[in-house]
């Protein structure tokens, strides 16, 4: 993992120290190396920040330019086939002289024979980069297939910028910061700003698996205004193009599926996730993985320890609150594999003091609460290792959430049924669901069997009310993953709401099922602009690269090819992955009820958080900072402090912001 900045346009506004202060304001994503290389006639700057992983040695170092001296490239990643690329390249007479081992100098050499497309569809792996090319004088900008590395970029202060944190830009002089209030809404319904936006106007994440490439032109004004374009696109100095595409994967899996017997899939899933895990196994650095103790991240350890000859690092993090606490289970599963297990129980007081950090880790506002044990479990990881492979991307490749096997079935029994009987259905299940529900059921809920025992019945019947009112699949999914299911209505200046990949229909693939819809939504925006965020933005904090075999492309494509019924099953996800832990681990260590990996937000903005998250939500402060309607807000705020509600996701969305924007206020 690294840390890259550039910029691109006017001559005179571009010099070393800028370049510097860019990289330098991303230390923590490569404190072991730092180099710039500038070009003042072509008006064209790179600035790297290095975390050593693979070639430890100078002949590792970045900027780093092509053999044939045409390319420069800042990179951000690993290449976990680079080895077979080189033999490719050496086979076909190709290879230069190789200075080092490391697979950026294998990425230049493949730029220089085959191209950059032609490359980047033979690499495997994760990455984010920057090419100039000293013949052409373009710019070309690519990320990697899942948007598992980030990639910023845009037209801002007279020149092109672009960077794989937004502090990169803030330091900057010539960066003009405007936070765009469309996206604000955005981030309200969703928790995280999903591509192609930032919280700042202009400034845009790059598609995953795509390139983009600019000539001279091109770079000294924005070729566009509105909504940014989508791949394909082409004008005569700029081209924004596609080497891999989820919607084509997705709609060529489900229109040709896989042959063979459940068990012969089974069989070819296993082989797959080891030669993925054993591909991101390869690493000139101490190495472990994270162990929740679910379905996903033990089925990543138990490949891992079946292809390692010694024992495998491994990290959990635990919390004394019930109903949060997995440790248990990840010791459990750490025990029966003979993983060299650590794990780190954490007090409610430990975990909250982490909170004022999320603002300026995140660097653009960001709600999931699960970033807390995230940072926590990484921070411990690296007290021992450098590399930490994780479990991520297993939901939604292989149907493991809640949703997908519920929301369909909603919507099968009752959408038949006259809309305006359904509202009046709900409006009885909402006079019938009183406040005191929950305390009741609190009452009796020791008298009843585990699986019966739901925390907040009251909240879960009313999002259910809250589905029955929609009238299409497809608004049933917007409003499970909204946490503000109307979020202009909360903005001060009643701005409107970009489009995106859930709003935008045009992007949506061809597939008839509604749970494989939601499992492309989630995979191209929830997986890419939530949890790849926050594993990696918390990771990075503490110098932590972090690999995710499940995002593998061969996997990916692998598992669109499955039939839905090797998903879910019998009101369960993930029946295919699970097949393939049994191998390793007995079904009783593994078979219960999903939790999740989060904190109780709910019950410490009623407590420990209380006096922080009311500042932030003051009157006085809302009517000052001027982006939400102070009258909508104080109501959630204070039902959900009464207990009448809870309102904790809503509430956290907006708490993040505002921390965000007092954060940001102060670097300005």
């Amino acid at each position: 993992m690294c840390g890259l900045t550039g910029v691109f346009g006017s001559k005179q506004q571009i010099d070393q120290a800028i370049l510097e202060g860019m990289a330098g304001s991303v230390q923590h994503r490569g404190p072991d190396d730092h180099g710039s290389w500038l070009d003042i006639e072509a008006g064209i700057g790179l600035a790297h920040r290095r975390l050593s992983i693979l070639d430890l040695s100078p002949a590792g170092h970045q900027p780093m330019l092509s053999a044939s001296g045409r390319l420069v490239i800042v990179f951000n990643g690993e290449i976990y086939n680079h080895l077979d690329i080189r033999k490719e390249l050496e086979e076909g007479n190709l290879a230069p002289a190789w200075r080092g081992h490391s697979d950026t100098e294998t990425l230049l050499a493949g730029f220089d024979a085959w191209g950059i497309e032609a490359t980047l569809k033979r690499a495997v792996g994760m990455f984010a980069l920057a090419v100039w090319d000293r013949n052409d004088r373009t710019l070309s900008l690519a990320r990697d297939r899942m948007g598992e590395k980030p990639l910023y970029y845009g037209w801002n202060g007279g020149v092109f910028l672009f960077c794989s944190e937004l502090k990169s830009l803030l330091a900057c002089p010539f960066f003009q910061a405007e936070v765009d209030r469309n996206v604000v809404a955005l981030f309200l319904r969703y928790a995280y700003v999903p591509a192609p936006y930032s919280i700042y106007r202009g400034m845009y994440k790059l598609w995953p698996g795509s390139i983009l490439k600019l000539g001279l032109k091109a770079s000294l004004t924005s070729p566009w205004s509105g909504e940014p374009f989508i791949p394909p696109f082409s004008l005569p100095d700029i081209q924004l193009t596609r080497y891999w595409s989820m919607l084509e994967t997705a709609e060529f899996g489900v229109r040709m599926p896989l042959s063979g017997s459940e068990t012969e899939q089974t069989e070819a899933l296993e082989r797959l996730l080891l030669k993925a895990v054993a591909g991101q196994m390869i690493s000139d650095v101490p190495l472990g993985a994270f162990l929740s103790g679910g379905v996903d991240s033990s089925t990543i350890v138990a490949l891992m320890q079946a292809e390692c000859g010694q024992r495998v690092k491994t990290f959990s993090i635990g919390f004394y609150e019930a109903g949060y606490n997995e440790a248990n289970y990840a010791k459990r599963i750490a025990q029966h594999l003979g993983t060299d297990h650590t794990e780190l129980y954490v007090t409610p007081s430990e975990a909250i003091a982490v909170i004022p950090k999320m603002p300026e880790m995140y660097d653009e506002p960001f709600a999931d609460s699960s970033q807390v044990p995230t940072y926590l479990v990484a921070k411990l990881a690296r007290t021992n290792v450098a590399v930490a492979l994780s479990g991520d991307a297993g939901d939604e490749l292989f149907g493991g959430y809640n949703r997908y096997f519920w929301a369909g079935s909603i919507w099968r029994k009752t959408g038949w049924i006259n809309k305006q009987i359904r509202h009046t259905l709900v409006r009885g299940m909402i006079a019938a669901c009183p406040e005191s529900l929950d305390r009741l059921f609190a009452g009796i809920a020791p008298l009843l069997p585990s699986a019966l025992r739901l925390p907040q019945l009251r909240d879960k019947v009313l999002k259910l009310a809250d589905v029955l009112l929609e009238d299409t699949p497809d608004a049933i999914y917007l409003a499970l993953t909204s946490h503000w299911k109307h979020p202009t209505e909360v903005l001060s200046d009643g701005a409107g709401e970009h489009l995106n990949y859930i709003s935008n229909c045009r992007q949506w693939p061809n597939l008839s099922s509604f749970e494989q819809r939601m499992m492309y939504l989630d995979a191209v925006s929830y997986l890419p602009d939530d949890i790849l965020v926050k594993v990696d933005r918390a990771a990075m904090r503490v110098s932590l690269e972090t690999r995710i075999p499940f995002l593998d492309q061969r996997v990916v494509e692998f598992a669109w090819r499955l039939p839905l019924s090797s998903k879910i099953r019998n009101g369960q996800g993930k029946w295919i992955l699970r097949q393939v832990l049994y191998k390793y681990v007995p079904r009783e260590l593994i078979e219960r009820p999903k939790t999740g990996f989060g904190v109780p937000v709910a019950a410490w903005l009623r407590g420990p958080l209380r006096d922080w998250a009311d500042e932030l939500v003051s009157e006085r402060r809302l009517r000052n900072d001027g982006f939400f309607r102070p009258d909508l807000i104080r109501l959630k705020w204070e039902e959900h402090l009464a207990g009448r509600r809870n309102y904790h996701y809503q509430i956290w969305n907006v708490l993040m912001f505002q921390a965000w924007l007092q954060q940001h206020s102060a670097l300005n």
